[in-house]
């Protein structure tokens, strides 16, 4: 149990380091520790991943908003359309296969890794 809790912290430590740097990612590091070592069922550590991405996104923009780089405005704009999709990804979670879930999810990245590439 020790070894768990100290391995959560570590995984914990370098997705703060991501999210940190790239505004995103944390959950890239978290899910994947969830399910492969810790191997929780595919809802509770994708459930648990968003929680604690909440605790590592409110420190990472208490430094943003420390250094006024937040623009208000398009945060509140994009985060209306956040909350309805949260909702409605929420529940889609515990109707989706884990497989389809995870195609979906791989998909996603190998796209969003070959825009940052090329564009």
């Amino acid at each position: 149990m020790k070894k768990s809790i100290f391995l959560c912290i570590i995984v914990g430590f370098f997705a703060g380091i991501v999210s940190g740097f790239f505004s995103s990612g944390g959950g890239l590091i978290i899910l994947p520790f969830y399910l492969l070592m810790l191997k929780l069922d595919d809802v509770k550590a994708r459930a648990t991943t968003i929680f604690c991405i909440l605790f590592i996104t409110l420190t990472s923009a208490l430094f943003y908003l420390k250094e006024a780089h937040i623009d208000f405005n398009l945060a509140l704009k994009c985060g209306v359309g956040g909350i309805i999709g949260s909702i409605i990804g929420s529940k889609l979670l515990n109707v989706i296969n884990s497989k389809i879930l995870n195609v979906m999810l791989a998909c996603f990245l190998v796209y969003a890794g070959i825009r940052m590439i090329w564009f």
